[in-house]
């Protein structure tokens, strides 16, 4: 669980590195959810921190079966419209936001 500080710390650096980038996003986002856009990195942030955390590997495929595993089957959005969720797509990014707190904070 992430503490306060650390919760904005990553999000932060998220919307900075992917939300950024995301062809979902509305204008006037982020955030997404209160403009009625589900969005996988607001929903699971402490549980997508974690999946990097635990996650080390070169192969970007090992992360996305664990976003599969881990995060998707609890997801409310799970086979709504908003799946899949720009999570499925941005995770690349959406990692090497989270390793950029991960190196700061060390």
């Amino acid at each position: 669980m992430l503490t306060p500080t650390e919760h904005d710390e990553y999000l932060a650096e998220l919307r900075s590195q992917v939300c950024s980038r995301c062809i979902e996003r509305a204008p006037g986002c982020p955030p997404c959810a209160p403009h009625d856009n589900p969005c996988g990195i607001e929903a699971h942030l402490s549980e997508l921190v974690e999946l990097c955390r635990t996650t080390d590997s070169s192969q970007m495929a090992t992360y996305i079966d664990k976003l599969h595993d881990l995060i998707c089957p609890t997801c409310e959005y799970k086979d709504s419209n908003a799946c899949p969720c720009p999570l499925n797509y941005l995770l690349q990014l959406a990692v090497e936001a989270v390793e950029t707190v991960e190196r700061r904070r060390n």
